[in-house]
């Protein structure tokens, strides 16, 4: 099927995949390529069928989302599957923990079927990953959580001096949600140079996706939550 996005679905409630499936399956240019139970289902079932994106639920039995993302993208041959990421708002810092294992972003477990299909049409195709504004939120809560703890979840964050001063920038607004035509409108720049600032950015810090120069742009204090 040329030019069909090739989905995974990965949740150990029934009903819930089985919705899911339905769904992708009745929708032009989706071909579901496979379904699974469990973190250790899906990533060998990521290395059988190479898929474009990955629904991948969090907490299930066994290997949990955030270890299956981690692995999938670790063993992925270029390019690498997109994961995204099904959650509910009460599970944030698990939503913090699969951005930080390389996610791509992530969908609300009560999206609409209209929100489900444009979100994997979004990140199949590399755009706007998720709504910049629940992202915000979510990582602002986060930071919230570990504000003066020390605690940052992992490895500290990496440097910015790397950076120019565009780049940090187009980083800071990233991180407060806006998209990229936004960005482009508020620099007097062109979309594609945003792309392009965001680029090397994630190259000079060593990132996989969007999400993660949010998580940066936090964790180094670039930008502070309500600011």
């Amino acid at each position: 099927m040329t030019g069909c996005i090739k989905v995974l679905v990965v949740d150990d409630q029934f009903l819930i995949r089985a919705g899911l499936v339905g769904l992708l399956r009745a929708a032009p240019g989706i071909e579901v390529v496979g379904e699974a139970g469990d973190g250790a289902e899906a990533v060998e079932l990521a290395a059988q069928t190479r898929p474009d994106v990955i629904l991948m639920d969090i907490r299930m039995p066994g290997m949990s989302g955030i270890a299956a993302t981690a692995e999938i993208l670790a063993q992925a041959p270029e390019p690498a599957p997109r994961v995204l990421v099904l959650t509910t708002f009460d599970l944030d810092e698990y939503v913090y923990g699969a951005l930080r294992a390389g996610a791509s972003g992530f969908l609300l477990k009560d999206s609409g079927p209209e929100r489900l299909l444009a979100a994997v049409a979004a990140v199949g195709g590399g755009d706007a990953l998720f709504a910049p504004s629940v992202t915000r939120r979510l990582v602002e809560a986060f930071a919230r959580q570990t504000a003066g703890t020390g605690d940052s979840g992992g490895e500290p964050p990496p440097d910015l001096e790397a950076l120019t001063l565009r780049e940090i920038e187009v980083l800071k607004l990233i991180a407060r949600g806006l998209t990229n035509a936004e960005i482009a409108e508020r620099l007097y720049i062109s979309e594609a140079t945003v792309k392009t600032h965001l680029n090397r950015t994630m190259s000079k810090l060593d990132l996989d996706s969007r999400a993660q120069a949010v998580v940066v742009a936090y964790e180094t204090g670039l930008v502070t939550p309500g600011s």
